[in-house]
């Protein structure tokens, strides 16, 4: 594999200016005393402190997945998520910076009361239709991208989560930000986060790879068995390497893959105990909030691997918080 040249390519891919700079890599001092002297080196990525659009992960990946739709002289973004998707709201939030239509498919029912997310979409001007059942998001959304190129207009269709190749090629970029930042001669042991339609993951997973890093990526599950998410993973890994003009299925094979699905709890966005005490943990320590859907699930994740000894007081495990913040609020 041309790791040097598979990188260049990567630097070169066009991506809107949706947000300027890096995110902060923050030292998590005070969590790690809370949790005891054998606790490793804690460090946040704060992509929930993105200032365009409420931030997140999700922003990242639409830079690269925007340039795209406009390249293809799109007018109109449509995608897909729950009712509170923390992915819909950024999407909809670049097609107001672009001044594009954005058209929604959720699956729920239209709040009484518009909140959080679904506020903020409504705000940003989104048409947003409402469906049964996760299963019948993408049908509807193929139907309304047909309804309006017979329109005459040029739809964009961005799958779940911008969970794409593409999508993930942000956050292999994103690892080389992460590596000027960290502290001279440390090499994270682990990055942990939340994981679901399997896009970060895959592009944290093969920037570590393309950068020789030997950092493990844990995905921690905020819905689906372990196995399935681990399967998209490497199914979009393989598709990113192919993209980079490089042996994906390779790539794709080359690397570790690993999900943990033991945090779900009764089920996506329910509320644990875990996840309650993580989520006062960070608040309460470092001023960082995290949402019981995602974010908090991973942090209860982490703070578990560490209680049972699975991070020494040796290692360094990065955090990488991928937003949700405005969940809080729904």
């Amino acid at each position: 594999m041309n790791a040097r040249g598979a990188l260049a390519r990567l630097g070169a891919l066009p991506a809107e200016p949706l947000f300027a700079g890096v995110t902060a890599l923050d030292e998590a001092h005070r969590l790690r005393e809370t949790l005891g002297a054998t606790a490793p080196r804690l460090l946040v990525k704060r992509d929930d402190a993105i200032p365009f659009g409420f931030g997140g992960n999700k922003v990242r990946k639409l830079c690269l997945v925007a340039a795209e739709a406009r390249a293809c002289g799109a007018d109109t973004l449509i995608t897909v998520g729950g009712v509170q998707s923390n992915h819909m709201r950024a999407t909809a939030s670049a097609a107001a910076r672009l001044g594009m239509r954005c058209v929604l498919v959720a699956n729920g029912e239209l709040p009484p009361t518009p909140r959080a997310n679904a506020l903020l979409d409504a705000l940003l001007g989104a048409e947003i239709h409402y469906v049964a059942s996760r299963q019948d998001r993408a049908p509807t959304m193929r139907r309304i991208a047909a309804e309006l190129r017979a329109e005459g207009r040029v739809p964009y269709e961005v799958p779940l989560g911008a969970s794409t190749p593409l999508g993930a090629a942000a956050f292999a970029r994103a690892v080389g930000e992460m590596i000027a930042q960290l502290p001279a001669n440390i090499v994270p042991d682990a990055i942990v986060h939340a994981s679901s339609s399997g896009g970060t993951q895959a592009g944290l997973t093969a920037g570590c790879a393309l950068h020789a890093l030997p950092t493990r990526i844990v995905g921690v599950s905020a819905d689906d068995p372990a196995a399935a998410i681990e399967a998209e993973v490497r199914r979009i890994i393989a598709g990113l390497g192919t993209m980079l003009e490089t042996d994906g299925d390779a790539l794709a094979q080359g690397v570790h893959v690993t999900v943990d699905d033991r945090f779900v709890g009764e089920g996506y966005g329910i509320a644990t105990p875990a996840s309650r005490e993580a989520q006062s943990l960070a608040a309460r320590t470092e001023a960082l909030f995290v949402d019981h859907t995602y974010t908090a699930k991973a942090l209860a994740a982490l703070i578990t691997f560490v209680r049972v000894g699975q991070y020494r007081k040796d290692q360094t495990i990065v955090f990488w918080h991928t937003g949700g913040q405005v969940g809080l609020f729904a």
